[in-house]
């Protein structure tokens, strides 16, 4: 069965984008290494360090579905019909967009309905959880499994957090697994529920 798994870049204070949506302060570690990654999409090619590239490359071949909200949907445009996963492509929104001409399947009864529907599709792989309100709503109905956070030493002062607003509190976590790479601290926490 497959495991509900959020995986993010974050500042060290807590921040997955700047306010503006951008990342580039948190996207420095995917080119700053000798280690070439490719993702399932030709357009994007990452250099990590040796200590990154076996997390990074689980992370593209054991995703067999992510979930996302609209927001970073439109954010990202749809990564152009391909997101570097080539996992199927689940958007939560109120307002599916009846001419996309990529593969996407729009969900508009909720997240625990996209999850469902994205365990139909991903076998035994992992189920991505891709966006800050798509991971709350997740912790908030206990549907996540797990935490993996690419912990970046950069303090931005304000931005995007990843886990505004939760309303089931606490979450305990596990204590982390940890890899040291270059520029990033990467941490997996398990969910307990």
């Amino acid at each position: 069965m497959s495991k509900v798994v959020a995986h993010m870049s974050m500042s060290l204070d807590g921040y997955v984008a700047d306010p503006s949506d951008g990342c580039e302060e948190l996207f420095g570690w995917y080119g700053n290494g000798e280690v070439e990654v490719p993702s399932n999409d030709p357009r994007w090619t990452f250099h990590v360090s040796a200590a990154s590239a076996p997390m990074l490359r689980e992370a593209f071949d054991g995703c067999g579905a992510l979930v996302c909200g609209r927001r970073l949907f439109d954010h990202t445009k749809g990564w152009g019909g391909n997101h570097p996963t080539g996992a199927p492509l689940f958007v939560v929104t109120h307002r599916p967009i009846v001419d996309w001409p990529h593969p996407v399947t729009f969900v508009t009864d909720g997240v625990a309905s996209a999850i469902e529907q994205a365990k139909q599709v991903a076998g035994d792989k992992v189920i991505a959880a891709a966006s800050t309100t798509v991971v709350q709503q997740c912790l908030d109905l206990d549907l996540l499994d797990e935490i993996q956070v690419n912990l970046v030493p950069v303090l931005m002062g304000e931005g995007i957090p990843f886990f505004p607003n939760l309303t089931r509190t606490p979450v305990r976590l596990t204590d982390p697994e940890v890899i040291a790479g270059k520029g990033v601290t990467h941490l997996r926490y398990q969910v307990e529920h």
